[in-house]
């Protein structure tokens, strides 16, 4: 029985997280004792439904263009003709975490403008580093013994890339996605300071008013996303290493 809490803990936060998007009143009064001077709880200047799709729409973006390239380059360098470029390649993607996010924004604006562009541009360079090194973790740890049974068994280099190394390595590779997208979800809160559509809009109009109830629900509907991503992921790695595990014990 106490294996299903947790199933149970995260789909009552799932309802919670929809009837708030979907009918905020329902938690008027709630919020209510958080406010002063007859200020608005839930906040009224715009849908909240709608800026967290636009928030998720703005990691999704970013994230799987982060997947892309940070893959990319981690296939690259752990082929015979890619290692060299490993030192460059760790330099590149470490260039979003060395950069603090405000700071992407404040050089991205000038070029790109206000709006989403340079949102999506931090998120992706923030993204970057955790995807590259466990796609990296990943390909390099495949056993030994399993690529030379490939090998024996006459599969081409691309065909031991995509039917035995990354379905080996995946979980691993899940991992650093799982972690860059809590990264963005987060991250993606400064973007409405250059004017992006995200839920960094509550909590800056909580801010500005002195509302705190703007800038808990703004908090907690970031939060909960954060949880419940988290937790999709984990479940998906999990059925992928298994697999992995079964695939390699074959």
């Amino acid at each position: 029985m106490t294996a299903w809490i947790p199933h149970i803990l995260r789909g009552l936060l799932l309802a919670a997280l929809i009837a708030f998007l979907v009918s905020p009143d329902w938690f008027d009064p709630l919020l209510k004792p958080l406010v002063q001077d007859n200020a608005p709880a839930i906040y009224n200047q715009g849908s909240l439904l709608t800026l967290t799709l636009l928030h998720l729409r703005t990691v999704a973006i970013a994230t799987v263009g982060a997947i892309i390239v940070a893959v990319t380059l981690a296939i690259l360098v752990t082929r015979p003709f890619g290692v060299e470029f490993l030192p460059l390649s760790r330099s590149l993607v470490s260039i979003g975490q060395t950069f603090p996010p405000v700071a992407v924004l404040a050089l991205a604006v000038p070029i790109l403008g206000f709006g989403e562009k340079p949102t999506l541009m931090a998120l992706f360079l923030y993204g970057l580093l955790p995807i590259f090194e466990n796609t990296l973790t990943g390909l390099t740890t495949v056993s030994a013994s399993v690529m030379e049974a490939a090998r024996g068994s006459g599969m081409t280099d691309r065909q031991r890339l995509f039917k035995v190394e990354l379905p080996l390595a995946m979980p691993v590779i899940l991992a650093g996605i799982r972690l860059s997208v809590v990264i963005s979800l987060a991250t993606a809160t400064i973007g409405s300071t250059v004017a992006a559509k995200t839920l960094g809009e509550v909590i800056i109009a909580g801010l500005q008013s002195n509302n705190i109830a703007f800038v808990l629900q703004g908090g907690l509907i970031v939060g909960a996303l954060a949880v419940l991503i988290y937790d999709s992921l984990s479940a998906i790695e999990r059925l992928l290493a298994r697999r992995a595990g079964q695939s390699a014990r074959k």
